[in-house]
């Protein structure tokens, strides 16, 4: 009993792994989309394409989606000159 318990159950994990039959083309565009090279596993943020010149798609949280690379620009520039000014202040 313990034996056909165990067979089922690891029948049924390597099933949960398996393709999926229906879908198979949705599944196909999505494994064809361009990939970033800084997270290989995930597409390239489509608001990076151009902005910067060796630009390699690094926004696995997708916050280009939200706010305007204009802004997300100024503000790290922004808060990295306070973060500089915050060390020569606590030194």
């Amino acid at each position: 009993m313990m034996k056909t318990a165990v067979l089922a159950s690891l029948i049924a994990s390597a099933a949960a792994f398996a393709p999926a039959q229906n879908g198979a083309s949705k599944a196909a565009t999505a494994l064809n989309a361009e990939k970033s090279p800084a997270v290989p596993f995930l597409p390239y943020p489509e608001n990076l394409k151009g902005y910067v010149g060796d630009d390699i798609g690094f926004d696995p949280l997708r916050i280009s989606d939200y706010f305007p690379m204009d802004y997300l620009r100024e503000s790290e520039l922004k808060h990295g000159r306070i973060a500089q000014m915050a060390i020569v202040g606590y030194i």
